[in-house]
């Protein structure tokens, strides 16, 4: 399934390429891209979008602790 959410907040592309990155590295992830400029995180997984939203979460807070992620 594909799960798209909004990404307020975010202060750079570097921290978006990093937030990328680590939701990539989910094991149930097929694909993740987060977008500075359309500020939207799309993620391709097999997982429900509760879970798959928490997770998102999870590691946007632990990078970019200002920015607010929803659905």
């Amino acid at each position: 399934m594909k799960y798209n959410f909004k990404i307020e907040n975010l202060d750079c592309a570097h921290c978006a390429a990093k937030i990328e990155t680590e939701i990539n590295k989910l094991d149930a992830v097929e694909k993740a891209n987060v977008n500075y400029l359309s500020e939207k995180i799309t993620v391709v997984s097999e997982l429900d979008e509760e879970t798959v939203f928490n997770n998102v979460k999870v590691i946007v807070a632990r990078i970019e602790p200002d920015s607010i992620v929803s659905k």
